[in-house]
């Protein structure tokens, strides 16, 4: 006699993973002659998998849920740790932003690195789940602070055509690249350990370009240090063999006391007035928008495809193409557009999707693959919504849009966005 209890999922009699009958009883049952189809299994009282359990090693040989066992009673779990990362994102993007603003964006940048790395090692050596989840709040604030100040560093230094290259296809290959190398990598390094370190050796190479990559000259001049600025900007003429002026700020020789009392701005900036007001909500509601179904599919990626490393690798080599397109948009279509036509095909693509039998499953990722680019796609059309700002406001608020706007409204898109597919999984319905 099996000890494994029975439930009920989608009409089908299944085998429970999270409760089983308790073994004396099954025991007295069998040693008095009751076959299985002689007992009323409904009125036999059950237990927790008191003794653990063992899990198939079909597609991944080690995850943190079999690593902490966060199934069953602990299921909850599983997506809590993905809010924790996005809200890691959100505590990072409201104080980072500041902290850039005070000491630059050059020590913003290559510290958060070496604090995301540090923490991406700690967590393959997390000894229960809440050291895990602890060291993952910590990966997300080290994540967009690299993030956006990277972001505000190349299109502060940056100007014209090499700006809009940097920020649409610099940015959007960059992230595709690394993205589809998560699966590549899962896919040899079956142990979440192992996956884990790899993933974090890559922000330690970032690290000797330090000695490389200055800091931005706007971001000096806005602090008074004219001379620093000059010395970037004359370094930059050389290497690029132009001939700059021997004064290049001569605007700024006699305003250093004035620019080192320059007024930090802060969040309320963006609701003082009504033209700047209007531009913020309407950022959010774009940006609310957008990353809502993209975490919707994006998180769900696995299971787009039988092979969750197939599922993964489409949905990162599809926004190679979508920078393309967002780089290419930007020469010869206005931001307007741009913007309103990538929802209006990432919403047509989604609703479509609604009306495909299951059975026909590679329509269903075709349709996915085409929202998620062009209605949702993060890094493509998000970076066009970064670039949005830097026309929109004026500039000494701008870092202040990237950090407590751009990128607070989507990681809370993420936290809703992990708790609507786990409730989703719940009711055993796909989102």
């Amino acid at each position: 006699m099996v000890a494994s209890s029975k439930r009920v999922v989608d009409g089908e009699e299944q085998r429970s993973s999270c409760s089983r009958y308790r073994l004396d009883t099954v025991s007295d049952l069998w040693a008095q002659g009751f076959a299985p189809g002689e007992v009323n299994l409904t009125q036999l009282q059950q237990e927790p998998c008191v003794d653990g359990w063992t899990y198939s090693k079909d597609i991944y040989q080690s995850t943190i849920v079999t690593e902490f066992d966060i199934v069953c009673s602990d299921q909850w779990k599983q997506p809590l740790t993905t809010t924790v990362y996005f809200s890691g994102i959100l505590f990072g993007s409201f104080v980072l932003g500041q902290v850039s603003d005070r000491f630059g964006r050059k020590p913003v940048f290559f510290g958060t690195i070496a604090f995301q790395a540090l923490s991406m090692f700690a967590q393959a050596f997390s000894s229960s789940w809440i050291m895990f989840t602890t060291f993952i709040f910590f990966t997300g604030v080290g994540h967009i602070g690299n993030l956006v100040s990277a972001f505000v560093l190349g299109a502060e230094i940056l100007i014209g055509r090499a700006r809009v290259m940097f920020t649409t296809l610099g940015m959007g290959l960059s992230f595709a690249t690394g993205y589809m190398m998560v699966p590549l990598l899962a896919y040899f390094l079956r142990n979440w350990k192992y996956l884990q370190m790899a993933l974090a050796l890559p922000s330690l190479l970032y690290l000797p370009f330090w000695w490389f990559i200055p800091e931005s000259p706007r971001w000096l001049l806005s602090q008074g240090r004219v001379e620093e600025a000059e010395a970037i900007m004359q370094k930059a003429a050389h290497t690029n063999k132009v001939k700059a002026p021997v004064v290049i700020f001569e605007d700024f020789n006699t305003g250093d006391e004035e620019a080192k009392n320059e007024k930090h701005h802060t969040m309320l900036d963006l609701f003082r007035t009504s033209n700047i007001r209007r531009t913020t909500i309407i950022l959010c509601l774009l940006w609310f928008s957008m990353c809502t179904g993209y975490y919707g599919i994006s998180l769900n990626t696995s299971k787009l495809t039988p092979d969750p490393y197939l599922g993964s690798l489409f949905s990162a080599a599809v926004e190679v193409p979508a920078s393309f397109c967002i780089w290419f948009g930007l020469k010869h279509l206005s931001r307007r557009i741009l913007v309103g036509g990538s929802l209006f095909i990432g919403g047509a693509s989604f609703l479509l999707k609604l009306a495909i039998p299951s059975s026909l499953l590679w329509l269903t990722v075709t349709m996915e693959m085409i929202g998620l680019p062009n209605g949702t796609e993060k890094y493509s059309y998000g970076d066009l919504l970064h670039i949005l700002p830097s026309g929109k406001l004026p500039r000494p608020i701008h870092l202040t849009t990237e950090f407590e706007i751009n990128i607070p409204t989507p990681s809370g898109d993420g936290v809703v966005s992990s708790r609507v597919l786990y409730r989703s999984r719940l009711s055993s319905r796909d989102l």
